[in-house]
């Protein structure tokens, strides 16, 4: 346990002080966004080991404080931080999750639901999704105040024409709405971790620093079976875990659009020609593990204010037809006032690639995402900077505004280049290569294991018994605004159906 490091769970520990051998119903690889709700929920009927590569969120005001963002996600130096920086080839730094609560713990916060359009066309059970989101909200889900700058932002989007007003609500609506935010009134954030007062303590065991290597499988039947995990804890010590006799028990990956096909490959299930180039024996032969990583590009403008602003994260959305998402932060920089505008490409249409990069779980993957690859996603980040130049030229953000601001289309508040009509052409021109050049994430990367291509409608992976993948890397598109929502909705929603497929057993 670290200084400083709470455990608020009788079944939260540290992997070194776990047995070196026991049997499961359910060994979860990941107490993330996805694995702490479905944890909790299996662990009222079985017995469910949780492993979880890093430390504990409670104690870490990094994590919990909301004026502290920013510092967990650069909190990448050490084994056992709460974040894993990585940088795609497309030359943009990013972040993995490496803590109890996964991405929940390092996010923005902002909440939302997915739309019902985005459950249908997965194929979810409406009437159960609707029954498991209410369940995480109770939990993690606050309507935010709105100071002074969020409230003009919002008066910005309706004035620009991201219409109509939706009010507040958690679901995903075209037009403008504040949504829901997992930071409470008092500025302390609630994560995925906090679903884990859910859980049967008597039926769980959360280990941390636990950095599963190896799945395990009895290949004696007509497909691979997933057996257990050989795990290693902050000593390098080798432990396993097993499954127990019951056939219906499983391993289920939870570990990330990073980490889960990571996972697979190292255990020889992926594109055959990959993993023999890494002197990996293959299991199945499965093309789609690592394909189809796709992440939203963002987009951002700073904009420097004479007025005080509060200290705010994502709270209010523009949901607009043209494939974006408009948002807005604030607080000081510097010691200055200032907001920042971002915009975020709804879908998006490009993707790219996972590869091992070496044998070891604990090193990145080399990942491409083949940012506006599609000339679709290209246009909707061009469209969205109007809107944010709209927007700041308008008279609600007149207040936080300096006409001395520059423009990424060129020229100032005073004096903006997008005045002249006849220069829209080229205004759009050069917010094209503004959005090429400034290109950044927000860290809602998904795909790798995606339904269809690598696990089944019921996240079974394909050709092989006992082993099922649920968290992001099974989406082909990111649910919602901020896909934590649903990633969370997801675990409760598959734990409770996974229950309902062992009763009718």
């Amino acid at each position: 346990m670290g200084a400083d490091e709470t455990y608020p769970y009788s079944f939260l520990r540290d992997a070194a002080d776990s047995p070196v051998y026991e049997q499961y119903d359910y060994i979860i690889v990941g107490g993330g966004t996805a694995g702490c709700p479905l944890a909790a929920t299996l662990s009222r009927y079985f017995r469910v080991l949780v492993l979880e590569r890093g430390p504990s969120p409670y104690g870490n005001a990094n994590i919990t404080r909301i004026e502290n963002f920013g510092r967990s996600l650069n909190d990448t130096e050490g084994q056992f931080t709460p974040a894993q920086a990585f940088t795609s080839t497309d030359g943009v730094r990013n972040t993995r999750p490496r803590v109890l609560g996964g991405g929940s713990c390092l996010n923005a916060g902002f909440y939302t639901r997915a739309s019902p359009d985005y459950v249908r066309r997965v194929g979810w059970d409406a009437r159960l999704v609707n029954q498991s989101y209410p369940w995480v909200e109770r939990v993690v889900a606050f309507v935010p105040q709105l100071g002074a700058f969020q409230s003009a932002f919002r008066a910005g989007l309706l004035e620009t024409g991201v219409t109509p007003d939706n009010g507040a609500t958690f679901d995903h609506i075209y037009g403008t709405k504040t949504g829901g935010s997992i930071f409470d009134h008092q500025g302390n954030r609630h994560t995925a971790a906090d679903l884990l007062r859910y859980a049967t303590a008597r039926n769980i065991l959360v280990l941390l620093r636990a950095s599963v290597q190896r799945i395990l499988f009895d290949t004696s039947g007509y497909q691979p079976r997933a057996i257990g995990v050989q795990y290693r804890d902050a000593n390098s010590r080798m432990h396993i875990a097993r499954l127990n006799s019951n056939r219906q028990s499983q391993v289920i990956l939870s570990a990330g659009a990073m980490g889960s096909p990571q996972l697979l490959m190292l255990n020889g299930i992926g594109p055959r020609a990959h993993l023999e180039s890494m002197g990996i024996r293959v299991l199945v032969n499965l093309p789609g593990v690592g394909q189809g990583m796709a992440d939203n590009p963002m987009n951002t403008v700073y904009l420097l204010s004479p007025a005080p602003v509060e200290t705010s994260l994502i709270q209010v959305v523009g949901i607009t037809h043209y494939g974006s998402f408009i948002e807005a932060g604030s607080g000081e920089l510097d010691g200055l006032s200032a907001g920042v505008l971002l915009e975020k490409v709804i879908g998006p249409r490009s993707s790219g690639q996972m590869t091992l990069t070496s044998l070891d779980a604990a090193d990145n993957p080399q990942v491409t995402f083949n940012y506006f690859q599609d000339p679709e996603d290209l246009q909707s980040c061009v469209e969205g900077i109007n809107q944010i130049e709209e927007i700041i030229l308008s008279s609600s953000m007149r207040r936080f505004r300096y006409d001395a601001q520059a423009l990424p289309s060129g020229g100032t508040v005073a004096s903006p280049v997008r005045a002249d009509s006849t220069l829209r052409s080229s205004v759009n021109v050069t917010l094209a290569s503004f959005c090429r050049s400034t290109v950044q994430t927000i860290w809602h990367y998904h795909g790798g294991c995606q339904v269809g291509r690598v696990v089944d409608s019921d996240y079974h992976v394909l050709g092989v018994d006992a082993l099922r993948v649920i968290d992001g890397s099974t989406f082909n598109f990111s649910p919602g605004t901020n896909p934590q929502a649903t990633v969370m909705m997801l675990g409760r929603y598959m734990g409770l159906r996974i229950i309902a497929e062992r009763m009718r057993r």
